[in-house]
């Protein structure tokens, strides 16, 4: 394979990286940035407030219907100005492309794949003033309620260099039960370990698992009254 062929495939693979992890644009001065949490009302119960903040996420769509922008197995609502898009996934080439776009193909198939769970999802917070994204990944058919901290088990493990893992039980405002983790993750590119946690519930149409990270720690912080309504408003379709 040729220097340039590994050079250009490369290129394409740190642009899709840069969309998957949230890191493609530069934090600039975080502490001049609105948090995406700030614009929101507190909930009638106060549910989606971070932890110490008293902030908390005023809803402003909601993702996972027919006809939304992230149709999945799972519904709940976005906070405001959070942009949700679809993610589209496929297989390598059958060998009719070139030698580089088979390269690309094969290095994005890898990021877009978590343990035994598959990007479907991705909601911005870049609109809405912060650098991160709550990502939804979905998996095959056929697992049990009961299974649900295994998955997220495996979940957390395919990511890398990850801590401190901390799951608990939880259920949502229409009755969905499913399991959290709370936990710390050490980025080898970038030699930072920051706060992450995503939750997943097992439905009929196969486990479904929403997840927060963000910029740093700083950033995730923010951004969990978002996090936070989609947990609390989690349903499925």
């Amino acid at each position: 394979m040729g220097r340039a062929v590994r050079g250009t495939a490369l290129a394409q693979l740190a642009l899709l990286a840069g969309v998957l992890t949230g890191c493609s644009e530069p934090a600039g001065d975080d502490d001049a940035k609105p948090s995406a949490s700030t614009s929101g009302a507190a909930s009638a119960e106060g549910k989606d407030t971070a932890a110490g903040t008293g902030e908390a996420a005023k809803s402003g769509g909601s993702v996972g219907a027919a006809g939304s922008s992230c149709p999945l197995p799972v519904t709940f609502d976005t906070a405001e100005e959070w942009r949700p898009e679809a993610v589209e996934t496929g297989t390598p080439g059958d060998g009719g492309g070139s030698e580089e776009d088979q390269l690309a193909a094969e290095l994005a198939e890898g990021l877009l794949r978590q343990g035994p769970f598959t990007a479907a999802c991705e909601i911005d917070a870049k609109p809405a003033g912060n650098i991160g994204f709550i990502r939804v990944w979905t998996g095959e058919k056929g697992a049990e309620a009961g299974d649900a901290e295994a998955l997220l088990k495996e979940f957390v493990a395919a990511e890398g260099e990850t801590s401190e893992a901390k799951y608990s039980e939880f259920t949502s405002d229409s009755d969905v039960r499913g399991t959290e983790v709370e936990y710390l993750y050490t980025s080898e590119a970038l030699y930072e370990t920051k706060k992450e946690r995503a939750f997943v519930a097992v439905t009929p149409d196969g486990p479904v698992v929403v997840h927060l990270g963000g910029l740093d720690t700083q950033e995730h912080e923010q951004m969990l009254p978002a996090y936070e309504l989609a947990k609390r408003t989690l349903s499925t379709t």
